[in-house]
């Protein structure tokens, strides 16, 4: 497996392009299934998520044609255009969705218009159960009736899917967009209650409105969906990674750099950026993007509780940790949403960190400095984290299973190159490379 060598101790400055929101570009890929009209999405990142679900969306009798890179009204990315004329089977199976768990998200679609579905239980990261029960109970309300089999969601909707009151006991993403789509073409009026909030979610939202649905509260935690008889085709651009700009954003503070995050969205990442100025970084909003520095400055301590949005994200906890790591005091991090999301603590330990994990919270000593070490990623953000302390840390730093980070973060040794930082990709073989 390929491994990423990094020699930390640089100070990044440049400029860093932010790619499209990959937790934005799934469900959208998926809306596809919703029409038998072409959807064509641009500034899509090129991630191995993406090509997983369309292997899964061809599979479906979704037609896929890439248009190359595109310059979409200041965003660059990847252009779908993704045409479901006809389903072609609506069975998901396991050798695909097994290896993420946005592919429950062909569910709810796959019900609106067929009327029947075949899901493998999803697999993904191993950073706690996340159980897809919010998904199915969600469905049942609005009249699907679910079996599980041998490992699959059984479901079928055989007088169509009725509108409904569907309140989620507890916030969760991809049980609102997986219900939120399924109700554009349901009979009658849905309401999601206690819905997630998510930058994505509105983005999905926004969406299906131009492909004719009828949604409002867009940005709220209730949702009203009067269901339609079909949808329509549509051109939508994907909103930047908001993930990606706070993983960046953490890179100039943690190596005392100063980068320029172009594309960057500043409204989606207020939670990361009241963090890091209360850390002591500077972060400015500039025409197309973030500036983002720190000079000289120590890192001050800052506990931290993740969140739904518009809390602090739980994908950007490991990042910060990694920050704190380095900080002046200690700090506090609790973990709300998953409870197996410390598993880069071991790791980060073995660089020189001082992290004491309680339950769900991890006390960070800050220290002078971390010792570059070979260190074993676990999971996507757990794996940049690692990359993030490698670029801080003195001597060299060997993060192995760097798969996990072809998930989730576009050319990221290139980007990092480009802003000087000393780090390459060294391929299985044995070769070094970027």
């Amino acid at each position: 497996m390929d491994r990423i060598r990094i020699t930390g101790g640089v100070p990044l400055e440049g400029d860093i392009p932010i790619s499209g929101a990959k937790n934005a570009a799934l469900p959208l890929m998926v809306a596809s299934l919703l029409t038998d009209e072409p959807l064509r999405l641009s500034n899509l990142p090129h991630l191995v998520d993406i090509s997983t679900l369309a292997n899964l969306l061809t599979s479906l009798g979704v037609d896929i044609v890439m248009e190359g890179d595109a310059d979409d009204g200041g965003h660059i990315g990847r252009v779908l255009t993704l045409t479901c004329g006809a389903l072609s089977g609506t069975t998901a199976p396991y050798d695909l969705v097994r290896r993420m768990r946005a592919s429950i998200l062909v569910l709810g679609p796959l019900l609106a218009r067929a009327g029947r579905a075949r899901v493998s239980l999803p697999g993904g990261c191993a950073i706690g159960t996340r159980p897809v029960d919010l998904h199915l109970a969600g469905l049942t309300e609005l009249g699907a009736e679910l079996d599980l089999t041998d490992g699959y969601i059984e479901a079928r909707a055989p007088r169509g899917l009725k509108g409904s009151v569907v309140r989620f006991p507890k916030v969760s993403v991809g049980a609102t967009e997986n219900v939120l789509m399924a109700a554009t073409l349901a009979e009658g009026e849905t309401v999601l209650e206690n819905a997630a909030r998510e930058p994505e979610i509105g983005d999905l939202a926004n969406c299906l409105v131009a492909m004719g649905a009828r949604i409002d509260g867009v940005g709220t935690d209730r949702l009203v969906v009067a269901g339609v008889p079909r949808l329509s085709g549509a051109r939508y651009r994907v909103m930047p990674d908001r993930v990606e700009t706070g993983t960046f954003a953490v890179a100039a503070a943690i190596t005392g750099g100063d980068l320029t995050l172009r594309h960057a969205d500043a409204g989606p990442v207020g939670a990361v950026t009241e963090v890091m100025e209360r850390a002591g970084v500077e972060v400015t909003a500039e025409t197309g993007g973030l500036r983002v520095r720190r000079d000289g400055a120590g890192i001050a301590a800052v506990d931290v509780t993740t969140q739904p949005y518009p809390g602090f994200p739980t994908d950007m906890q490991a990042q910060v940790m990694a920050l704190m790591a380095f900080g002046d005091g200690a700090a506090v991090i609790t973990e709300t949403i998953f409870e197996n999301r410390f598993m880069h603590v071991p790791e980060l330990a073995r660089m020189g960190a001082d992290i004491t994990v309680t339950g769900s919270a991890a006390t960070v000593r800050g220290v002078p400095e971390l010792k570059g070490a070979p260190v074993m990623a676990t999971d996507l953000r757990a794996s940049v984290s690692l990359v993030l302390a490698g670029l801080a840390a003195t001597g060299d730093t060997l993060v192995s299973r760097v798969y996990h980070l072809d998930r989730g973060y576009e050319r990221l040794v290139p980007k990092l190159v480009a802003c000087g930082a000393r780090i390459e990709r060294i391929p299985a073989r044995g070769e070094a490379g970027a």
